[in-house]
């Protein structure tokens, strides 16, 4: 089986979905300012290697408690933010892709069924919650994933904003780009 690979953030979306639902949901949900204290000390304490990465998402992935209905909500952010999907990933036939990704699979899953993407691989995480279901999917955890779920592919092309936490996917495709804002960048690894 061919495929292709994309990361999902600064790569075929502007910007970062999760960032950008946060914002969007503190814009719509003011109470979840209250949240933020608790975000803010579970940041530095990543930054200061006493919480992993996983435990620090969960944390702030939690201010979905606050969204009453989370499905609906989802998909009236992707009706504003759709925008953002880049015109060369527009441009693509999808038959053939897997977005892998270390953001929430509750928030990507509905883009990538209007995008008609063959696969998501991304990080669970409960909806509700908040709450980490397995490993972020994030550096060889991609790679982990997608070993999980298939075992004869070959990955034609790999496409990620960042060298530093995407090498493992970006190492299995016979063509592998860097994508800097809107420039493909071919990347010989």
């Amino acid at each position: 089986m061919k495929i292709n690979l994309y990361d999902f953030d600064e790569t075929i979306y502007s910007g970062d979905s999760s960032r950008d639902f946060f914002l969007y949901s503190l814009l719509h949900y003011p109470i979840i300012v209250i949240h933020l204290p608790i975000m803010l000390i579970y940041a530095l304490l990543y930054l200061l290697h006493v919480v992993n990465k996983t435990r620090m998402k969960e944390v702030i992935f939690a201010f979905v408690k606050y969204i009453p209905n989370i499905d609906e909500f989802i998909i009236l952010f992707w009706d504003t933010h759709s925008k953002n999907i880049k015109e060369f990933y527009l441009n693509k036939s999808h038959q053939n892709d897997i977005i892998i990704s270390a953001s929430p699979e509750y928030l990507l899953e509905p883009i990538c069924n209007s995008l008609k993407v063959k696969k998501l691989i991304a990080s669970k995480v409960d909806k509700k919650t908040g709450k980490f279901l397995g490993l972020n999917c994030h550096d060889k955890e991609k790679v982990r994933r997608l070993n999980e779920l298939y075992t004869n592919y070959e990955v034609m092309e790999s496409y990620s904003d960042s060298l530093k936490s995407d090498r493992p996917i970006l190492e299995l495709a016979n063509q592998a780009y860097l994508v800097k804002g809107d420039k493909l960048i071919p990347t010989n690894l």
